[in-house]
C-alpha cells in the first residue's frame, strides 16, 4: 500500500514537471498552436465521456432525476454538451476580454499570449463546473448550438475562399509553366473527383423504384453550381482561375454527400443504410478532422494583416519628451506595435467551433437521443449542410463578381 502511494506521488509530480515544462516552453508566436492542442483536448473528452460516462451520469441525482432513467444515449449526449458548454464559456469569456486590443503595450496582450499553467486549470474548472448546472441550462445551452454551428460552418467557408485564392495566387506568382502546369493538373484531378462524387450520389441516394425527387434535386442543384463557377470564372470579364472554381465544387459536392448521409436511416431513399455505423463513424471522423483543420488554418493565417482577423490599423504612439537610449528605444517600439490579428475574433472561431463540435458527435438531435448510436443524422443536419453549400457557392461567385460590380472598392 505504501509502495502504491510514493508510486502515485512519483507519476503525479512528474505529470505536473512534463506540465510546467510543456507549458513553459509555449512562446508567442506559438501560443496560437497551443490554443488550437486545448481546443483538440476538449474533443478528445468530449469524444471519450461519450463512450464512457453514462454509467456514472445515470447516478447523479441532480442529472438524473427523472422519474424513468432515460436511454443511455441522453446520458452520452449530455456529457458531450457540457464539456462543450465548458470549452465555450472558456473561450468567449477571453473573446470578451480581448475587445479593443489594439497594441501590445495593453496589459491583455500579455494574458493573451502568456499565463498558460492557469488558463489549462481555469479550463478544466469550467468543464467540471458544468457537471452541476441544471438540465435545463444545458437544453438551452443544445439549442443554441444549433445557430452558433451555423454561424461556424459559415466562417469555415470564408476559410476556405481565403484558403484557396491565396494557393492559387502564389502559384501563379511564380509565373513559370511548371506551376501552371500544375494548376491545370490539380484542377483537373478536383473536377474529376466532382463528377466521380456525383454519380456515386445518385447511385446511393437515388435508388431505382422510390421516389426520391429531393435528393435529385439537391444532386442536381450543386453540379448545375459547379458549372456555373467554371462559366463565371473563366468569363474574360472577371479573368479569374480554373483552379479556386475546382477546389469549391469538390467542397460543395462534399457538403451534398454529408447532408444526404445524414438523412434518417428508415429513410428509404438513404443507400446508406446497409452501412449505418461504418459511415457514421467516418462521417463524424472526417467532420471533425474538418473542424481542427479549420481552426488550425484560422490561428495560422491569424498571423496575417489580410485576413479577416485583422484589427482595425491602430494608433500609433506620441514620441516621448525625453530621449531614450537604444535598448529602452526597441523596447518601446515593440510594446507600441500593432498586434497582427483581432484576438476577440479569434478566440470567437473557437467559441463557435465548440459549438460546432457538440452538434457533430450529438447527432444534431435533441437530447432524447433519437438517432441512438448512430451520430450526425437527422433532418436538422441535412438542411445546414446542404444550405451551406448554397452559402458556399453564393460567397465564392460574389468574390468573382463584386471587384466587377464595385470597381470603387478595394476586395
Amino acid at each position: 500500500m505504501w509502495a502504491a502511494s510514493c508510486l502515485a506521488s512519483c507519476c503525479a509530480a512528474c505529470a505536473c514537471d512534463a506540465c510546467r515544462t510543456v507549458v513553459s516552453g509555449i512562446s508567442r508566436r506559438s501560443a496560437r498552436i497551443a490554443y488550437c492542442g486545448l481546443f483538440a483536448l476538449s474533443l478528445v473528452v468530449s469524444w471519450i465521456l461519450r463512450e464512457v460516462a453514462a454509467p456514472l451520469m445515470e447516478k447523479l441525482p441532480w442529472i438524473n432525476h427523472f422519474h424513468k432513467t432515460p436511454d443511455r444515449e441522453w446520458f452520452e449526449t449530455d456529457a458531450v454538451l457540457r464539456v462543450s458548454l465548458g470549452n465555450f464559456l472558456f473561450f468567449t469569456i477571453l473573446a470578451f476580454s480581448m475587445v479593443g486590443v489594439k497594441n501590445q503595450r495593453d496589459p491583455r496582450d500579455a494574458v493573451h499570449h502568456g499565463g498558460w499553467m492557469m488558463k489549462i486549470i481555469c479550463w478544466f474548472i469550467l468543464v467540471i463546473l458544468m457537471f452541476f448546472v441544471p438540465n435545463e441550462i444545458i437544453s438551452f445551452y443544445e439549442s443554441a448550438s444549433k445557430f452558433g454551428a451555423g454561424l461556424f460552418l459559415l466562417v469555415q467557408v470564408v476559410l476556405l475562399l481565403d484558403f484557396v485564392h491565396g494557393w492559387n495566387d502564389k502559384w501563379v506568382g511564380y509565373d513559370e509553366q511548371f506551376w501552371y502546369v500544375a494548376l491545370l493538373v490539380v484542377s483537373l484531378v478536383c473536377y474529376l473527383a466532382t463528377f466521380g462524387f456525383s454519380g456515386l450520389l445518385f447511385h446511393l441516394f437515388t435508388p431505382s423504384g422510390q421516389d426520391c425527387g429531393l435528393n435529385t434535386f439537391f444532386i442536381v442543384m450543386t453540379l448545375t453550381l459547379v458549372l456555373l463557377f467554371a462559366i463565371v470564372a473563366l468569363h474574360p470579364a472577371v479573368g479569374g482561375s480554373i483552379l479556386p472554381a475546382s477546389v469549391i465544387s469538390l467542397y460543395c459536392m462534399y457538403l451534398c454527400y454529408s447532408g444526404l448521409a445524414s438523412e434518417p436511416r428508415d429513410y428509404e431513399c438513404n443507400g446508406l443504410h446497409k452501412h449505418s455505423k461504418a459511415i457514421s463513424t467516418g462521417t463524424l471522423t472526417l467532420g471533425l478532422l474538418t473542424t481542427v483543420l479549420s481552426v488550425v488554418y484560422s490561428a495560422v493565417r491569424a498571423g496575417s494583416s489580410t485576413t479577416l482577423l485583422s484589427p482595425p490599423s491602430s494608433p500609433r504612439a506620441g514620441k516621448p519628451l525625453l530621449p531614450m537610449d537604444k535598448a529602452d528605444e526597441h523596447e518601446e517600439k515593440e510594446k507600441n506595435k500593432p498586434v497582427s490579428y483581432s484576438y476577440a475574433f479569434f478566440h470567437i472561431i473557437f467559441s463557435l467551433a465548440s459549438m460546432y463540435s457538440a452538434m457533430l458527435l450529438t447527432g444534431w438531435s435533441t437530447s432524447v437521443g433519437e438517432s441512438g448510436k448512430l451520430v450526425d443524422v437527422g433532418w436538422p443536419s441535412v438542411w445546414v449542410r446542404i444550405i451551406t453549400g448554397w452559402a458556399t457557392a453564393g460567397l465564392y461567385i460574389w468574390s468573382l463578381v463584386a471587384p466587377i460590380l464595385f470597381p470603387e472598392r478595394e476586395f
